[in-house]
C-alpha cells in the first residue's frame, strides 16, 4: 500500500462540509481510490465554523508567551475593529482574517519578532515610505514582539490589501 502525505486542505466539498486535518495527515492508497489513515474531523461551514476558527485563534495565542500574546491580541483586536465583518481563520498556520472569502491579513510570532502577513506580495511594497524603520520581506512585516502596529498603519495595510482584492 502506498502511502501519501497530504497538506490540510481548505477546498469545501459537497453538502457544505469542510474538511479540517492536522499536520501529518496521512492517506492511504488502496487500488485507485485515496482512503484516510485517520479520519478527518468534518466542521459545518458557517456560524459553527467561524466559531471553531475563531476558538483556534484563542488556542494559537494562548501558546505564544508574553509579551508577544498582548502584542498579537492587540493586533487582533485592531484588525477586527477595521474591518468588523472579517472571519478569523487558521491559513497555512497562523491567525489569519478573511472578507467574502479572500484573506487579507495575518499575523505569526516568532523567537525575536511578530510578523504581519498582508497575504499578498505587492503590499508592502506600495507602502514602502510608511514602513520605514521596519524590517520586511516581501510577504511579512515584521515588528518588536512589546509594540503594537500603530492603528493607522493597520489601517493603512488593509486599505491596499482590500483594494487589490476581488472583495
Amino acid at each position: 500500500m502506498e502511502t501519501v502525505n497530504e497538506a490540510p486542505s481548505e477546498r469545501t466539498t459537497g453538502g457544505g462540509l469542510s474538511p479540517t486535518r492536522g499536520p501529518g495527515s496521512v492517506l492511504r492508497r488502496s487500488s485507485e481510490r485515496l482512503t484516510p489513515a485517520r479520519r478527518p474531523q468534518w466542521q459545518p461551514q458557517g456560524d459553527r465554523l467561524e466559531a471553531v476558527s475563531a476558538e483556534e485563534v484563542d488556542e494559537y495565542l494562548r501558546s505564544v508567551e508574553e509579551p508577544k500574546r498582548s502584542t498579537l491580541q492587540t493586533l487582533r483586536r485592531t484588525i477586527l475593529e477595521i474591518v468588523p465583518d472579517a472571519e478569523e481563520v487558521i491559513s497555512y498556520g497562523v491567525p489569519a482574517f478573511r472578507v467574502r472569502g479572500e484573506t487579507v491579513a495575518g499575523f505569526a510570532a516568532f523567537k525575536n519578532h511578530l510578523s504581519y502577513l498582508p497575504f499578498s506580495g505587492s503590499v508592502l511594497g506600495r507602502l514602502a515610505d510608511e514602513l520605514r524603520g521596519y524590517t520586511m520581506t516581501k510577504s511579512a512585516l515584521h515588528f518588536p514582539i512589546d509594540r503594537p502596529l500603530p492603528k493607522a498603519l493597520v489601517e493603512k495595510l488593509l486599505a491596499v490589501r482590500l483594494g487589490q482584492s476581488r472583495v
